[in-house]
């Protein structure tokens, strides 16, 4: 887990970040976060263990435990990322690890709505640029920027017109998908509809 680790809030716009590639399909939530782990009272200490039972298999050549990826924010996946169960732990694991993004061939809807419910974009692209962008982390280090607003990822190297629903990417621009934030902006509108409800009244007497 990174250590100036912070919760999204509001807009997001744009995001820059290292890439961090974890190959295979099918990579269900069980492996992201382990059930044992699901017992927290809060989601703060999940990203320790974030693909622990994998981590241990590979005994240190994991992708989440090399040093040249301790400060990645952008997880470049394959096809049906985040199936199995609906635990919303999966994402909260990934985010309180460092992630910020992730760009993939698809995803489990679930695991899809619960990133974008806490502020992880989820981008996909077609099999072919995924491979592309995963080899090329194999070999050297890849820095993106990614353009919400335009759906577009760039390097120094590599340029690519990512795919989002539309739904999603009006939610990060205008800060909608922070429920949270919306609720407290819109704190007087609240009140005042409570006001006029007419089964809502106190006897202060």
């Amino acid at each position: 887990m990174k250590s100036e680790f912070s919760l999204p809030t509001g807009k997001i716009t744009q995001i820059k970040g290292e890439c961090i590639s974890l190959i295979g399909n099918d990579i269900d939530t069980d492996r992201i976060i382990p059930a044992r782990f699901l017992k927290c009272v809060n989601f703060d200490s999940l990203g320790e263990s974030v693909f622990e039972d994998d981590r241990e298999i590979l005994k240190g050549e994991h992708p989440f435990d090399l040093e040249v990826n301790k400060n990645a924010t952008i997880l470049i996946v394959n096809s049906n990322f985040g199936c199995g169960s609906s635990r919303e732990h999966a994402p909260q694991a990934l985010m309180r690890w460092g992630i910020k993004a992730i760009i993939g061939e698809s995803f489990a809807d679930i695991f899809y709505s619960n990133c974008i419910a806490i502020g992880i974009p989820c981008f996909t692209l077609p099999k072919n640029f995924i491979e592309e962008i995963q080899d090329y982390c194999e070999n050297q280090f890849l820095f993106l920027e990614i353009d919400i607003k335009e759906s577009l990822a760039k390097s120094k190297d590599l340029n690519f017109k990512l795919e989002i629903k539309e739904s999603t990417r009006k939610m990060f621009l205008s800060g909608e998908w922070d429920a949270t934030s919306t609720l407290l902006e819109n704190e007087n509108l609240i009140e005042n509809k409570f006001n006029q409800l007419p089964y809502i009244k106190f006897d202060t007497n």
